[in-house]
């Protein structure tokens, strides 16, 4: 009894014979392979191929047809010269025969298959250079990242994912997304910041203030890509920054509930002076007018000589403590703003001029010389009972701080933006702790020079002040025993426009 096999019967049957039935299925199978090997070549190699099997076909072709006819040309030759000759010629040579163009023809085809293998070689090497450069640049880049497939398998990552999920299969290429995601959210409490059809963004919290952000992105050709930077240090730099931010608004908050009680302080005591310097101006009046008619005895004589004494006694006290409370209510209406000043268009050398005059007998009288710089030709605008105080704040200071034999000078500088005005002394000075002491009202620089040369220590705190209100700033400069310098800078507001007028 014959086989299955021999007799022709398969599963469906009886049909062609045994041998002609194993022929079929193997030149089935050689086609298959050839069609799966063709599958694997690329267009350009494939291309390539079949241009040199053409090219070498060819050139078989013409080959075959050119030795043919050489062979024939030999033969005709040969038959006419051994007509002529009587003599016998003889074969044609060997390498046009038979075997010269199977070798000739054999070397077209090997050098076809050779440059063939060239190409498909060289075409299949770029596919792994390109991956590793992938895997390259994916190593240099300073967070995780992974690219997965459409159906949610790990394609590529790179180092930093890695250590990201550890040494676990979840981060071997084919692993699962759902089994990497399980993976990193077991590091803390996970919570979504964002969530849309460009992606998903996830924000996980671990111990030790630890924080992961999980980008996703979905991918042009399919698939997605993971994104996992660690935003640790980010994150304690914003809380530093917040409670940073709220302490300044907490001591800004407390700054200024400070300055609005600093404010209140200064009109409370601004208005205490006024009103205080209002009551004691009154009775001082009184006693300095009684004081004089008592002086002149205007009723009758006042007996004792001794009287008339303490009556000029009496008057220079009050005309000194009237003095001082002219100076505090001068001083607290600058200060609370309840002394406007006006704005006049005046020469600034009148100015120096008649300051100059003011107090020319008093330095004379202490041995001084006060002088006036050179002419300036300045004009500017502003109060000038005001800044004629001002001066002569500064002036009689220099002149109560000079000695014997010494000079005072005052002058005044045109500049392009506004006056400069400048008192020079010659007098004992000021150390750097005594000009720091000027900036306060009621400051004398010691308690010596307070009883030295009396004063209520208010002159320089009221040019100050109306140096500020006019707009300008006043500015001190002193040497112990070499004298000082007082410069006063005013600017030129509105000066066109008053010159006009």
């Amino acid at each position: 009894m014959r086989s299955a096999e021999e007799s022709g019967v398969s599963a469906k049957g009886f049909g062609l014979s045994g041998p002609r039935v194993g022929a079929g299925r193997g030149l089935q199978a050689l086609l298959h392979a050839s069609l799966r090997c063709l599958a694997g070549i690329s267009p350009v190699t494939l291309a390539v191929g079949v241009t040199a099997l053409f090219a070498a076909t060819l050139f078989v072709i013409v080959d075959t047809v050119r030795t043919h006819e050489d062979h024939r040309l030999h033969q005709t030759l040969a038959a006419h010269v051994s007509a002529l000759s009587f003599e016998p010629i003889a074969a044609a040579d060997e390498a046009g025969g038979p075997d010269g163009l199977l070798q000739r023809g054999a070397g077209a085809f090997g050098l076809a298959l050779l440059v063939t293998a060239l190409v498909w070689r060289r075409r299949g090497r770029p596919a792994r250079n390109e991956t590793g450069l992938i895997e390259d640049v994916l190593g240099t880049i300073p967070f995780g990242i992974a690219f997965w497939s459409q159906a949610g398998r790990l394609v590529l990552c790179n180092e930093q994912y890695r250590s990201r999920l550890g040494a676990g299969p979840e981060s071997c290429p084919g692993a699962s997304y759902i089994a990497a995601l399980q993976r990193l959210l077991q590091g803390g409490d996970p919570q979504i910041v964002a969530e849309d059809d460009s992606g998903r963004l996830l924000e996980i919290t671990g111990a030790g203030d630890t924080c992961l952000l999980i980008d996703e992105r979905p991918l042009a050709g399919g698939g997605f890509v993971t994104l996992v930077t660690d935003v640790t240090e980010r994150r304690r730099t914003d809380r530093l920054l917040a409670s940073i931010r709220e302490e300044q608004r907490l001591l800004a908050r407390r700054y200024h509930e400070e300055k609005l009680r600093a404010e209140a302080a200064s009109r409370s005591k601004t208005s205490f002076l006024a009103h205080l310097s209002h009551d004691i101006r009154t009775p001082l009046n009184h006693i300095i007018g009684f004081a004089d008619l008592m002086q002149q005895q205007t009723y009758g004589p006042l007996g004792d000589p001794h009287y008339l004494g303490y009556v000029e006694a009496v008057k220079s006290s009050g005309e000194r403590l009237l003095a001082l409370f002219a100076s505090i209510l001068e001083l607290a209406e600058l200060e609370s703003g309840q002394k406007p000043l006006k704005a006049e268009l005046f020469a600034v050398d009148e100015l120096l001029v008649a300051t100059a005059r003011r107090f020319q007998s008093q330095a004379q009288r202490a041995g001084l010389t006060l002088r006036v710089g050179a002419v300036s030709g300045a004009r500017m605008l502003g109060d000038r009972f005001s800044l004629e105080r001002m001066l002569s704040n500064i002036v009689e200071n220099a002149l109560r701080f000079t000695p014997h034999g010494g000079k005072v000078t005052v002058s005044a500088f045109a500049a392009t933006d506004g006056v400069v005005l400048e008192i020079t002394d010659t007098g004992i000075g000021m150390s750097e702790q005594q000009l720091a002491m000027l900036s306060q009202p009621f400051a004398f620089g010691d308690a010596g020079l307070a009883r030295g040369h009396g004063g209520a220590g208010l002159g320089i705190a009221i040019a100050r002040a109306i140096a500020e209100l006019s707009g300008g700033r006043l500015a001190i400069d002193s040497r112990m025993a070499l004298g000082t310098t007082v410069a006063i800078s005013l600017p030129a507001q509105g000066m066109e426009q008053a010159e006009a007028a």
